[in-house]
């Protein structure tokens, strides 16, 4: 500790700031209201990472506190309506002054509202008297994470006969199950999804800051393209600009895919030299006290989009702006998908589609149910469902329209983040180039950040040979 410094500033230092008690308070109350008065929820935080990295709490816990120390318990008792976080002792006997600590027991609840902080060995004799506990039954996601993702990973595990662990939350429910076998377990997820849906005003405060990095990271891309760079030289700016603006990393890898590369949508190795007359498809956003977003983009690597290149990403550049015009709170997503679909078949007519096989691709992509895409906040795919209902205020989701060329094995998209407003919506990262004129207009302009790039890639390339 240096000399003179206030003992509290420093441990107040390791507490979020961006979102207030009354907040978490909230949360909570809105959880006591679905579980009922009779039962209690009990979340379990992350362990400790086993590599480098920092800690990074479970995205749910986060949500329900903001507490991040490894090996945390939240209890939420429907009964008192209280909230109680339970800490061990092993991570207290670390010490020092860049963790949180039983020892610290009246800044947390200063900073979280909670209302008691014990010991973790505690927390076996408050569930004497449970009778109803929820606890989730879907993972929560850590860093870089998504449900989808996790679930996916589990099962392979599941049918890896040398392995076949059972996943975090599964074996919690189990020993839950066994020491207490009185208690009936129900599922909290559900709850969680259903909260986290819809994001409070700092919630898309956070958003729109994470918006706006992702429209950053590509908008420099861009400035920075060139026939003979490597793809992940552009994933470098899209890192330097995220940390740089004080995120954490990366919400996500970075897709960069360049030329036959845009085939796989979801290309992440990025070691191809990008080459004059491929189009780039580039897809990064930050991680940003907890909150991502989701962007896409393609653009020339010459700097000016051939005819074919045109045409086909200039046909979903339209179909993307229908679809935003169109999003607006009250209507679901069929609706606002038929009515887009209808406003493109007329336009299909009209457009000048230089091959029949692009003139199809066009017309299976007004098929496709798939452009209004996945929810995004605190995972780049979030949890809840936003199709089976009318949407709200509130709601944030990626506007992602597509469409296939297997012919040619090309895919051609091009996504934006948005909130929806009372009005309409607000795009989140619309900062970034949409129209192809804009796009060749940034693309000849230097960049402001990487002024030396030039010489700094040439030094790379040379070195790669």
């Amino acid at each position: 500790m240096i000399e003179g410094l206030d003992v509290r500033d420093e441990k107040a230092r390791l507490f979020q700031k961006d979102f207030p008690p009354e907040e978490f308070k909230e949360r909570r109350r809105k959880i006591f209201n679905a579980i009922g008065p009779d039962a209690c929820a009990l979340l379990q935080g992350k362990p400790q990472v086993r590599g480098f990295y920092p800690f990074r709490q479970s995205n749910d816990f986060y949500y329900c506190c903001g507490v991040e120390i490894p090996h945390s318990y939240l209890l939420m008792d429907g009964r008192d309506q209280s909230a109680r976080l339970f800490i061990p002792r092993f991570i207290s006997d670390r010490g020092g002054e860049n963790i949180l600590t039983l020892e610290d027991a009246d800044l947390i609840r200063e900073f979280t509202g909670i209302d008691d902080v014990l010991p973790l060995e505690s927390l076996t004799e408050y569930f004497k008297d449970i009778r109803v506990l929820y606890v989730p039954h879907k993972p929560s996601e850590d860093r870089a994470e998504s449900r989808h993702t996790i679930l996916h990973s589990n099962r392979l595990i599941a049918l890896d006969s040398w392995d076949g662990s059972l996943p975090r939350e599964q074996h919690f429910i189990s020993l839950l199950h066994v020491r207490f076998p009185y208690i009936m377990i129900r599922d909290l997820s559900p709850i969680l999804d259903s909260l986290r849906l819809v994001k409070s005003e700092r919630e898309i405060s956070l958003l729109r800051k994470a918006g706006k990095l992702s429209a950053l990271a590509v908008t420099e891309a861009m400035r920075v393209t060139k026939p003979g760079m490597m793809e992940h030289h552009l994933r470098a700016v899209a890192n330097y600009i995220f940390i740089a603006h004080g995120a954490s990393g990366e919400g996500y890898h970075s897709i960069v895919a360049s030329g036959r590369n845009i085939w796989d949508p979801h290309y992440y190795r990025e070691d191809c030299i990008m080459k004059d007359g491929d189009l780039v498809l580039m897809d990064a956003a930050p991680d940003y006290h907890y909150y991502t977003s989701d962007i896409g983009r393609m653009w020339p690597v010459n700097g000016k989009y051939s005819l074919w290149q045109r045409e086909l990403y200039g046909f979903i550049v339209e179909y993307h702006k229908t679809l935003l015009s169109n999003i607006r709170p009250g209507l679901t997503a069929d609706q606002i998908l038929n009515t887009a679909s209808e406003i493109m078949a007329d336009f299909i007519r009209e457009y000048r589609f230089s091959k029949e096989i692009y003139r199809r691709s066009a017309e299976r992509a007004l098929e496709f149910r798939g452009h209004l895409s996945h929810t995004v906040g605190m995972s780049v795919h979030d949890v809840g469902d936003y199709r089976s209902m009318p949407l709200k205020p509130g709601i944030v989701f990626s506007v992602d329209p597509q469409m296939w060329v297997p012919e040619e094995r090309l895919y051609i998209r091009v996504e934006d983040t948005i909130v929806v407003t009372e009005n309409g919506v607000e795009v989140l990262t619309g900062s970034a180039p949409l129209e192809l004129d804009d796009v060749e207009s940034i693309m000849r302009e230097k960049s402001v950040f990487f002024s030396n790039l030039d010489r700094i890639l040439e030094s790379l390339v040379s070195k790669d040979e």
